[in-house]
């Protein structure tokens, strides 16, 4: 999770992440080296001196000014879309989970359980144990396995929301009357905090979400224990 003072993103905790991260380095790099040509461009503009007559006039230039931008912006374009495209794909999701946004709290369905549903509320400071994180711990966390293909079926029941989570790289507006998707996989165990990204009213701030992944024995023993509270 993100820490203070922290300039980057987040430790990437799955593979769309990852690709993420490693296109913002690829597009970061490009835009370091445009603003360096363009700043010493402009540095000798100004210092410079000499006058040349014949340069007022020349193709060959306009031809590398017009075609090198060119074939930057198909560098940066073409990363960008397999990315896009990643994001989009959903082949064979292990679970498929259900999370709906309220005024202030999110609750989750298991579709392919027929009795695990429940609410996820923001701990509020005075309960919070020793260790736990304020404004980002939940009562009940989404709990999901390890290394399998998740969905999640996002939408609300009453204004805007936005599911996002960034150590996954997913973000995902929740609208009233609309089922949007996304997908990612879990890379390692651990706990994954995220928020409502979407100004959704006057405790747009106290909605937390936290993802708990866990290994496959695990999250069925957990998904047996809650079938039984059901």
């Amino acid at each position: 999770m993100a820490h203070p003072s922290q300039l980057g993103f987040q430790d990437a905790a799955s593979p769309v992440m990852e690709e993420l991260l490693h296109f913002h380095d690829h597009a970061l790099m490009i835009v370091f080296l445009i603003s360096t040509l363009v700043l010493y461009i402009i540095l000798a503009m100004v210092t410079a001196k000499f006058t040349n007559m014949y340069i007022l006039d020349s193709q060959e230039i306009e031809i590398i000014w017009t075609v090198l931008p060119a074939i930057i912006l198909i560098l940066i374009a073409l990363p960008s879309l397999r990315i896009l495209y990643l994001m989009d794909e959903i082949n064979s999701p292990h679970l498929t989970i259900k999370a709906i946004g309220h005024q202030w709290y999110w609750s989750y369905e298991y579709t392919d359980y027929k009795e695990i549903a429940f609410d996820s509320y923001m701990v509020p400071t005075q309960d919070l144990s020793s260790g736990q994180l304020r404004l980002l711990e939940v009562d009940h966390r989404m709990v999901i396995p390890t290394e399998a293909p998740i969905r999640v079926l996002i939408t609300a029941e009453d204004v805007l929301h936005s599911w996002a989570v960034p150590a996954m790289g997913v973000k995902m507006d929740a609208v009233p009357g609309r089922l949007n998707q996304t997908t990612f996989i879990a890379s390692r165990p651990g706990l994954y905090y995220g928020q409502c990204s979407e100004i959704c009213g006057a405790n747009h701030s106290f909605m937390p979400i936290v993802l708990e992944s866990v290994p496959l024995e695990t999250f069925q023993d957990w998904s047996l224990l809650m079938l039984e509270d059901a």
